[in-house]
């Protein structure tokens, strides 16, 4: 694993090398508070979702010290995270027959990890090597909600008892999972409640029908940042996840989950150009460094890809990050924008604000941490990458 040390030799943003990833401590610890307080609303567990944040002390920070359930995308994220001390994680990704051999390694630690099944062969592998090993797999049987990615249809009632009673045969029945991504394209706030009942609701439907077929399914789990932030009724499910609420970023912002000051996430980049033709800025902040994601154009506003921010994290009105090439971003208004674009210095620091916070962060291998609007780097947080 990448170790750095706990204060950076570079000591402001100024001096930093860029592109490089700046985490905005004090955002950060009011989100997980602003998510914490909307759950609490509810008699449900919360299991967070640690994909985008893949660092041990970012996790510690979460947690505030203790040992929480939590969600991973990567088996790799659940040995790391095993190895510091979590105990409680579910798998959140449909589990390969091949994976399941690591799987069984972290339940012979005395690591409590659950897998995500969505298909007879699935059920049939995992129940077969807990034979085989002696140890009942934890096993979730995925619902789709309406996203159409993954899971079974509430409606798919054969197929759906045929998957939970082969898992019976062996390993572990769970519980069910959902997740609604839809949510993240809703538009509205109204539309992420109504989304939320229905994420809930299509849970709640599976659960009841494979209770009324003799399974226990003590878990209902149901997540995504929109809909644990704005559900009104969480009746019937047990545990909530969702993940991308400790960072947030442009996505969100267009979802209504967030705000632009919410953002806790920001790629530092250096000018180093500007066009005399276009008018435009280049700055050393590509697609490598901000990601190829364009999740915001599918919303009611494009922002390109990203919202540009002083080096202070004070964002500019209508300022984008227009293109991106491998290693070279292109800066300017907004199409139609009667904003006067800002005078920048060539060596001068810029913040983008990205459009999904996943992807961004997974392009460096760590977070600058840095307090309010002040430039000084109060820590380096190494971050973790693989599968």
């Amino acid at each position: 694993m990448l170790t750095f040390d706990p204060l950076p030799s570079v000591m402001t943003l100024e001096e930093l090398q860029t592109p490089s990833l700046i985490l905005s401590i004090d955002k950060f610890d009011r989100n997980v508070e602003q998510m914490r307080s909307a759950l609490s609303r509810h008699s449900v567990q919360f299991r967070p979702h640690l994909k985008t944040a893949k660092s041990v002390d970012l996790a510690m920070r979460l947690f505030k010290g203790t040992s929480m359930p939590v969600t991973v995308s990567t088996l790799k994220e659940a040995e790391v995270f095993a190895d510091a001390g979590l105990r409680d994680i579910f798998y959140g990704v449909g589990v390969a027959p091949s994976k399941l051999p690591r799987v069984i390694k972290l339940l012979d630690r005395g690591v409590d990890i659950a897998v995500l099944i969505d298909s007879i062969e699935q059920a049939e592998a995992v129940t077969a090597y807990s034979r085989e090993q002696g140890k009942p797999i934890p096993t979730f049987l995925e619902v789709d909600c309406g996203d159409h990615r993954s899971g079974i249809l509430p409606t798919n009632q054969q197929l759906l008892t045929q998957i939970a009673k082969k898992v019976s045969e062996g390993a572990e029945l769970r519980g069910v999972a959902t997740h609604c991504g839809r949510s993240y394209w809703a538009g509205s706030l109204t539309a992420i409640q109504q989304l939320a009942i229905t994420e809930r609701d299509a849970a709640l439907q599976v659960a009841k029908l494979l209770r009324g077929a003799g399974h226990a399914v003590p878990v209902v789990s149901v997540g995504s940042t929109p809909t644990a932030l704005h559900a009104k009724d969480l009746s019937g499910v047990t545990e909530v996840r969702a993940g991308v609420f400790m960072f947030f970023d442009m996505v969100q912002v267009g979802a209504e989950s967030c705000s632009v000051d919410d953002i806790a996430l920001s790629i530092l980049a250096t000018v180093i150009g500007k066009n005399s033709a276009t008018g435009h800025y280049i700055i050393d902040a590509g697609w490598m460094a901000v990601s190829r994601d364009r999740g915001t154009a599918s919303q009611n506003i494009d922002q390109k890809y990203g919202l540009v921010c002083d080096v202070n994290g004070r964002p500019f009105k209508d300022l984008l990050v227009l293109d991106a090439n491998q290693e070279h971003g292109i800066v300017g208004l907004r199409e139609g924008s009667m904003e006067d674009e800002p005078e920048l210095a060539i060596g001068s620091k810029i913040r983008i604000l990205p459009n999904h916070a996943c992807a961004a962060a997974a392009q460096h291998d760590c977070y600058h941490v840095v307090t309010g609007n002040a430039t000084s780097i109060d820590a380096v947080w190494p971050r973790f990458s693989g599968w």
